[in-house]
């Protein structure tokens, strides 16, 4: 089934849903929230013990910088500031530069957790903070992959902030 025909299909309250944008603002809106549970695991474990590992620690604190500077700008107008004509093309950015971020976040994870990575091998310090990583790196993938593929691959109609 197509998504022109799965509209089709719904009950006219559900096209409405679809035909105002609601739901693709709430995939942006919950893909930028989960970047932002990114960085803040990132930081909690930087806070702890990975504040002394060298390379890692950095780049823990780039990784809450980065993963708060998108998922801000995803949750503000940011296609309101490039105006007509670079607005499009700046969301376009940041979303695919959140999806990056939260991809690599957890390709890297993987990596430090089965051979060393940049000297480092994850020991497992804190199994419920790397689970709220994992957790969060996939659903910032998902989501925004889904407002992209509805942005950009099927045009849907989207509310804007």
């Amino acid at each position: 089934m197509t998504v022109p025909e799965y509209l089709e299909s719904l009950p006219t309250a559900g096209r409405e849903r679809h035909a105002n944008g609601s739901f693709w603002l709430g995939t942006r809106a919950l893909g930028a929230l989960a970047l932002l549970a990114t960085g803040a695991v990132h930081l909690h474990l930087y806070s702890g013990r990975y504040s002394a590992i060298p390379t890692i620690g950095t780049l823990f604190v780039l990784n809450f910088a980065g993963a708060t500077a998108l998922g801000l700008a995803l949750l503000g107008p940011i296609e309101r500031i490039g105006g007509r004509r670079y607005g499009a093309a700046l969301l376009l950015l940041v979303a695919l530069a959140g999806v990056a971020l939260a991809g690599s976040s957890f390709v890297f994870l993987l990596i430090s957790e089965h051979t060393p990575l940049f000297g480092f091998r994850e020991p497992g310090y804190d199994p419920p903070a790397m689970a709220a990583s994992r957790g969060a790196e996939i659903a910032a993938v998902v989501l925004l992959g889904l407002f992209l593929a509805g942005r950009f691959w099927l045009k849907a109609p989207m509310r804007r902030w």
